[in-house]
């Protein structure tokens, strides 16, 4: 029931869907709630636990989500409890313009970049005033060390290697770009199949219409390049997951669809916890 509610919410970016229907996987039908920690909801959708808050922010402040600390009574913290809201279909963009989040909430920014859904009350310390759920509830991912300055070089002139060789100038200027995006977090993955994105898409411009790598890098023109790259993987990443919530419907449901399932689905699906071996067994299905 509560994948099946997840898969069919409108409006929410596909992350942030991933998030919702991993949630309801763990949905408890007879307590109506669902407790995993913050560290395995992050691994099972497959993102950093601060990418992980921000999509978390999103389904709270649109009411989807209610998430609940769950602490030991002397101010620790214990797993966090999530209760979802079945009765609501509609994440923010597939609302009508002017909506609002009641009269407690306030959304602020934090150091992620996403929003931080908060309430009136009291902290963990008994002080009153605006308390962020996620200072309450979730704890911030910690700093990744830098990587070093010889494994930096050798990654921006890989980076730089894979830009169109007759167009390359100003090689100092253009590795102190690179390692400065990178030093931002840009992955260095990431940066490198950007710029052959670009090498690929100019490949057929006349020399004068390919930008000299210096500006090219100076101007930031990567930057588009990686953000469809992220876009392309959450997209994939949320079809992927709503496909496999619909298969696992039809086997919790013991549906005639369930013979469209092949062995390669089935593996997928025990994989990503959303169905039991028992429950293939009982599908007529074998894994």
């Amino acid at each position: 029931m509560a994948l099946i509610w997840a898969a069919n919410v409108k409006g929410l970016k596909p992350a942030a869907k991933i998030v919702l229907i991993q949630l309801a996987d763990f949905h408890n039908k007879e307590t109506g709630q669902c407790n995993p920690s913050a560290q395995r909801l992050a691994d099972e959708c497959e993102m950093g636990r601060a990418t992980l808050f921000r999509h978390m922010a999103t389904l709270e402040e649109c009411g989807l989500v209610t998430r609940h600390a769950r602490g030991d009574g002397d101010g620790g913290r214990g797993a966090n409890q999530y209760e979802l809201h079945l009765d609501i279909t509609l994440g923010p963009s597939a609302r009508p313009k002017g909506g609002g989040s009641g009269p407690d909430r306030v959304v602020s920014q934090n150091e992620t970049g996403g929003n931080v859904s908060k309430i009136w009350g009291k902290s963990l310390k008994g002080e009153t005033g605006v308390v962020s759920k996620r200072d309450r509830n979730l704890t911030i991912e910690p700093k990744k060390e830098p990587p070093s300055r010889e494994r930096e070089a050798g990654e921006a002139e890989k980076i730089l290697a894979a830009y169109p060789p007759d167009r390359i100038r100003g090689k100092i200027a253009c590795l102190a770009q690179i390692e400065e995006a990178m030093k931002e977090g840009i992955a260095p993955e990431d940066f490198l199949q950007a710029v052959q994105a670009y090498a690929t898409d100019s490949a057929g411009f006349t020399r004068s219409k390919v930008c000299f790598s210096d500006n090219w890098f100076q101007s930031r023109r990567w930057l588009a390049y990686v953000e469809k790259q992220a876009e392309d993987r959450e997209k994939a990443a949320a079809l992927q997951a709503d496909h496999h919530a619909r298969l696992a419907c039809w086997i919790s449901d013991r549906s005639p669809m369930c013979k469209h399932i092949t062995a390669k689905q089935i593996d997928g699906l025990l994989a990503s916890k959303l169905v039991t071996r028992a429950q293939i067994q009982a599908a007529g299905l074998r894994s």
